[in-house]
């Protein structure tokens, strides 16, 4: 059975090589060179700093996918809205670990205040992906048409968002910006 916990920086090779894997063969992301271990280290350095998750998914002692949440935009008045973003080794997809994991970091990103979590989803016939995010009650809000260019294709953006937590039915908490 899969363990789902924090990411820890002994993580980062194999965190750095999976995401590789979707960055050279997939459309989930429109990256289309690869970050290197030290790109991944301070990306991982950022979102950790916010007090958000940054989770994998280890079996066997092999960490076989990981996710992460990031503020949904910059600016203060998004600070409880956050986009996922979760990559899994393409051994182990199929089995349900991709619902662990996004089911796993929902229930993190609430506990670090987050109200709303937002895909934006590379590439509209990424099925897996869309299919995952509704499984775990996200709805369509939109698709960016022929947003991306990558293997000589244009891709399209799908858009989808789910409440967490309180979502909209409760004030914010008051906060210093």
């Amino acid at each position: 059975m899969p363990l789902i916990r924090p990411s820890n920086d002994s993580d980062l090779p194999a965190i750095t090589a999976i995401y590789q894997h979707h960055v050279l063969s997939g459309t989930g992301t429109f990256e289309i060179t690869p970050p290197t271990l030290d790109e991944m280290r301070t990306r991982r350095t950022d979102v950790l700093s916010k007090g958000l998750p940054y989770l994998v998914l280890e079996n066997e002692g092999r960490v076989m996918g990981f996710c992460y949440c990031n503020w949904f935009k910059p600016r203060p008045a998004y600070r409880f809205s956050a986009e996922d973003s979760i990559y899994l080794d393409p051994q182990v997809a199929g089995k349900g670990w991709g619902r662990m994991l996004l089911g796993e970091l929902m229930a993190s990103a609430q506990r670090a205040g987050i109200r709303k979590l937002i895909a934006v989803i590379g590439d509209s016939q990424n099925l897996p992906s869309v299919g995952l995010h509704a499984a775990l009650g996200f709805k369509h809000v939109g698709v960016l048409t022929d947003c991306g260019w990558k293997f000589d294709r244009w891709l399209d953006v799908v858009l989808m968002e789910r409440a967490i937590g309180a979502g909209s039915d409760l004030p914010a908490p008051q906060s210093a910006v």
